[in-house]
């Protein structure tokens, strides 16, 4: 995929709308992760204005309210941040708005919005891959009206996802888990593109007791309290593992915050991170689980979305995407 690409972008002295993840609580690691972005627009004196999400807000609701996020970008690039609706911004300066979701327009997607939006600056750059799978207002309809590129982040989320695509390395193996039944349906997307699926988490019980695809897909058996894989599913998983040429890794296999339903979690991401595979990780309960039990840097690449990431290696492409490309 030929991005446009932040670097090759003048954005020297320009109105900028910057769409961020925002979506964060305590852990802000998606924030960190465009501190590359951040960092070069303020090198490049651009009048930085940043726009994001938060939940899913009913009309305006305060404890919603992205304000408390000035703070924590300010610290990353360590300058004040301005909150407000309408701000004037100086060169090298930045401002956040407030949560796009207070207006329903944003996730209908409606024209009139972005064009809002997109009157607000004189180039928009989107650093919110995780969100670039929602054909949202800020996602898909701003880029039709403003000159446009990749953040850092967005380019390198691109970059080495596209590597489960193009050739990669067999067998590839994708272990997804999660909680919500929609990801069944992914789950067996996923069998026209891997060699082998490893389904955990809440997932089984929706399967009942059928399995599609059954040379393909090994779906996990479930404790009796349903809150873990057992520890024979979990041997079964390791076994496939081993075999790997590439991993995805999608979500957590059970409770792993909770100590008495982490053992199924923890020894199939030990074998995840132990094999010689090209290895991915994705999702936000992921990516705290591998770092309670200190393997993130077993992994070639984090990516900040477990759902976009996984939309994006089923359909090749997300509509985040496809909008920066037009």
């Amino acid at each position: 995929m030929n991005l446009p690409e932040l670097s090759d972008s003048n954005v020297k002295g320009k109105k900028v709308l910057l769409r961020l993840d925002l979506d964060v609580g305590v852990d802000t690691s998606r924030i960190e992760s465009a501190k590359e972005t951040l960092e070069f627009l303020v090198e490049n004196s651009a009048k930085t204005i940043i726009i994001g999400h938060k939940g899913r807000p009913d009309g305006v609701e305060e404890p919603l309210s992205l304000r408390p996020l000035a703070k924590v970008i300010g610290a990353l690039v360590g300058k004040e941040v301005g909150f407000a609706e309408n701000a004037t911004i100086e060169e090298g300066e930045m401002v956040l708005l407030e949560n796009l979701r207070f207006d329903s327009r944003e996730e209908n997607n409606d024209e009139n919005f972005a064009k809002e939006l997109a009157s607000l600056g004189q180039f928009f750059v989107n650093e919110a891959f995780a969100v670039s799978h929602r054909p949202h207002a800020s996602i898909v309809g701003v880029p039709k009206y403003l000159p446009h590129a990749a953040g850092f982040r967005f380019t390198q989320e691109v970059e080495n996802l596209n590597k489960i695509l193009v050739n990669p390395k067999r067998p590839l193996v994708v272990i997804i888990s999660g909680i919500k039944e929609d990801k069944v349906e992914m789950a067996k997307s996923l069998t026209q593109i891997a060699d082998m699926v490893l389904v955990g988490g809440k997932l089984p019980k929706y399967f009942g007791d059928t399995n599609p695809s059954p040379k393909k897909l090994i779906i996990g058996d479930l404790s009796f309290d349903g809150f873990d894989i057992t520890l024979n599913s979990a041997e079964r998983f390791k076994v496939e593992i081993a075999k790997a040429g590439t991993i995805v890794l999608a979500g957590v296999l059970g409770k792993y915050e909770d100590e008495g339903h982490r053992q199924g979690t923890k020894e199939v991401f030990e074998a995840v991170a132990a094999c010689n595979a090209y290895k991915i990780a994705g999702g936000g309960d992921t990516e705290a689980a591998l770092s309670l039990f200190g393997l993130t840097d077993k992994f070639d690449w984090i990516s900040v979305g477990g759902g976009a990431m996984l939309d994006f290696i089923v359909k090749g492409t997300l509509p985040g995407i496809a909008a920066l490309l037009e």
